[in-house]
C-alpha cells in the first residue's frame, strides 16, 4: 500500500454558493460562474468559523515538504486523473444524478498513469487498498521533485537538498514588513505551501522577469489578516473593493479543528489578478545569514543571488532585482 501525504482536499466556501450561466460565454471553457449567496454554509458553521483564523489566499501552486529517500523533500502537487473515456462516462453520470458517490470506478483501467513515486493525500477514502477518487474525479497527490528537474523547475530552483534549505517569504518580527530568507527544509517537514513567482498562474504578484525569475515558497497561513471584514457577504465585499488590505486573491479560515474554509473573489463577482495586490506592494527585506549557510551555490541559482542581497531591503515585494 502507498503511504499517504498532507490533507490536500477541496476547500469549501464559507458561503453556500450557487450556478449561475454565463450565455455571453459559448467559447470559455467554462460557460457558468460559482456565486456566494448571503447564507453561511453548514460545513463553516460546523468548523466554527466564528472563531477561526482568517488569513490571505495566496494564488501560487501547492506543495508539501516530507521525507522522500531519508530527508525532507519539496513534493509537487498532482492530482490523478480519469482518462478521456472514464471522464465522459462520469460527466455523463453527473449531468444524470446528483448524487456522485453512487459512480462506480475502475481503478485499474480508468485513470491516467502516476509515477511510481506519487503518493496520495491523506484524507481520501481507500478501498480495497486503493486509493478513491473524490467528488471531482480526482486522486489528490503528490510527487517528490527532483534536483535539475524538467517538469518541476520552477519548484526544485527554490530548494537545496544538499544545504537542505528552502527559499520561504513570511513576516518578519517588525510589523509590516515581509522577509526572504532560507529555512531548514526540516523546520518545515509536514507542511503545506504555496509556490508562486515569475511562471507560476500568471504571475499576479510581478515577481522576477523572463530574464531572471523569482520563486519563492509561503507557509500556508502565513499571512494572517489583521482587520478582517466580519462575516456578512456586504462586509466581506467592501473590504475587498475598499482597503488595500483587501487586494488579495482571497481568505482562507483555518479553524481550530483543522478545517480549512475559504472565499475566493470570484465567488463574489470581483475580478483577480489585480494591477495592485497587497502582497506584492509590502517592504521585503532579505535576511541570508552566509556564516550559517556558508555554502557554494550554483552562480545562476536563486540561492547564490539572495545571498548576494543579504540585508538589503526593497520598498516593494515586486521591485527585486538582482545584480547579473
Amino acid at each position: 500500500m502507498r503511504r499517504r501525504g498532507a490533507v490536500q482536499r477541496k476547500v469549501p466556501c464559507v458561503f453556500v454558493t450557487e450556478v449561475k450561466e454565463e450565455p455571453s460565454a459559448k467559447r470559455e471553457r467554462q460557460p457558468f460562474k460559482v456565486l456566494a449567496t448571503e447564507t453561511i454554509s453548514g460545513k463553516a458553521l460546523e468548523a466554527d468559523i466564528y472563531n477561526a483564523i482568517p488569513t490571505e489566499k495566496v494564488d501560487g501552486t501547492c506543495c508539501y515538504v516530507t521525507t522522500y529517500k531519508g530527508q525532507p523533500y519539496l513534493w509537487a502537487r498532482l492530482d490523478r486523473k480519469p482518462n478521456k473515456q472514464a471522464e465522459k462516462r462520469f460527466k455523463r453520470f453527473l449531468y444524470s444524478l446528483e448524487d456522485c458517490k453512487e459512480f462506480v470506478w475502475n481503478i485499474e483501467e480508468d485513470f491516467k498513469p502516476v509515477p511510481d513515486t506519487w503518493i496520495p493525500a491523506k484524507d481520501i477514502e481507500f478501498s480495497n487498498g486503493n486509493p478513491l477518487p473524490d467528488e471531482n474525479g480526482h486522486m489528490p497527490g503528490w510527487v517528490p521533485v527532483e534536483k535539475n528537474s524538467k517538469q518541476y523547475c520552477w519548484h526544485s530552483s527554490v530548494i537545496n537538498y544538499e544545504a537542505e534549505i528552502a527559499l520561504v517569504l513570511k513576516h518578519h518580527a517588525d510589523p509590516g514588513l515581509l522577509e526572504i530568507s532560507p529555512v531548514p527544509l526540516s523546520e518545515i517537514l509536514e507542511q503545506t505551501l504555496e509556490l508562486i513567482g515569475t511562471n507560476i498562474n500568471a504571475n499576479p504578484y510581478g515577481l522576477g522577469s523572463k530574464k531572471q525569475p523569482v520563486h519563492l515558497l509561503v507557509p500556508h497561513g502565513a499571512f494572517e489578516l489583521k482587520n478582517p471584514p466580519a462575516l456578512k457577504q456586504n462586509d466581506i465585499l467592501s473590504w475587498f473593493e475598499g482597503c488595500n488590505e483587501g487586494k488579495v486573491e482571497g481568505i482562507v479560515w483555518h479553524c481550530h479543528d483543522g478545517c480549512l474554509i475559504k472565499l475566493h473573489r470570484h465567488h463574489l463577482g470581483l475580478p483577480w489578478p489585480l494591477a495592485e495586490t497587497y502582497l506584492s506592494s509590502q517592504p521585503v527585506v532579505i535576511s541570508f545569514n552566509r556564516t550559517k549557510y556558508d555554502y557554494d551555490f550554483e552562480p545562476k541559482s536563486l540561492f547564490h543571488h539572495f545571498s548576494n542581497l543579504d540585508g538589503q531591503r526593497f520598498d516593494r515585494l515586486k521591485d527585486i532585482k538582482f545584480d547579473v
